[in-house]
């Protein structure tokens, strides 16, 4: 990574409170501000999230849960420990083995939670298509998981297959609402979709 990019980063707001606040990543910050507004995490809820690496998103889902609720951080990179309440798992939340053992940790749960992103490559269309493929093997694992009621708030990257994938959405949840943080980069293409009510 280049020295610009390392001095913009050095400079922005989110990644110095991180380092202030001890929060892993600036990402923290955008899973703060959706719940703020959605209200989707709550003392006692059971959570999965999928590409939990480095762990911000965890670290929020487990404050917000608090010591009586559970967090399921699923991601291919080794993630180091962050609570009582947490279990890690190591691998690929898209094979059948890890779902396997996602269904003997947490059989059922109110929230399911991706900010995974994939290997860039560069070429938009390819990256957009990867995002949507994630966003689609998160909708599977929620609907395995989710209790009646329950959310699912998954990123992806804007682009032509995006609206098709919310129209699903709202077949199967009851609220579903495109958002973009404001700790999310102005020049970022990401924006997070929140799906609540599910539909079991």
């Amino acid at each position: 990574m280049g020295k610009k990019w390392l001095r913009e980063r050095k400079r922005d707001y989110y990644y110095r409170k991180a380092k202030m606040e001890k929060y892993r990543s600036r990402a923290a910050y955008k899973l703060l501000q959706l719940n703020s507004r959605f209200r989707f995490l709550r003392e006692g809820f059971r959570v999965i999230e999928l590409g939990c690496a480095p762990g911000g998103w965890t670290q929020v889902a487990s404050e917000l849960v608090g010591a009586s609720g559970r967090v399921v951080g699923v991601d291919l990179q080794r993630v180091d420990e962050v609570g009582e309440n947490v279990v890690l798992l190591r691998g690929d939340f898209t094979s059948g083995e890890v779902r396997e053992r996602l269904r003997e940790l947490m059989p059922e749960c109110e929230v399911v939670l991706c900010d995974a992103s994939p290997e860039i490559s560069g070429v938009w269309s390819v990256d957009h298509a990867r995002s949507m493929e994630l966003c689609e093997a998160a909708l599977s694992i929620a609907e395995a998981h989710l209790t009646a009621g329950g959310t699912l708030v998954t990123k992806a990257f804007q682009g032509d297959m995006l609206h098709e994938f919310v129209k699903k959405l709202r077949t199967r949840f009851g609220y579903v609402k495109v958002s973009k943080p404001e700790a999310s980069r102005k020049r970022s293409a990401e924006v997070y979709l929140v799906a609540m009510k599910y539909r079991k």
